[in-house]
């Protein structure tokens, strides 16, 4: 109940100060929208930058990755037609 009135009381000062403040508002969000847009900008470079640099370094890292997910995948798909198998015999024998 407290965290209620405490969020309607910070809602209700939120919007009275925007509408006495407007003026400041829009002039800290022209600021804050380019300092966003640079380091967003920035982060994507730099990811984009490491994923390419990571492929160059060791494809064949991928490729041994790539078998031995498959080896995985299959051993689960055969884990599961038994469980299969089992729950049929199961509800046979009931």
């Amino acid at each position: 109940m407290a965290a209620l009135a405490g969020g309607l009381i910070a809602l209700i000062l939120g919007i009275i100060g925007i509408i006495f403040w407007w003026a400041y508002f829009i002039k800290a969000l022209l600021a804050a929208v380019p300092v966003m847009l640079i380091l967003g900008g920035a982060l994507a470079a730099y990811l984009g930058f490491e994923d390419i640099r990571d492929k160059k370094r060791s494809p064949e890292a991928f490729d041994s990755n790539e078998s031995s997910l498959k080896e995985e995948v299959e051993s689960l798909k055969e884990e599961i037609r038994s469980l299969k198998k089992e729950k049929d015999e199961l509800e046979k024998s009931q």
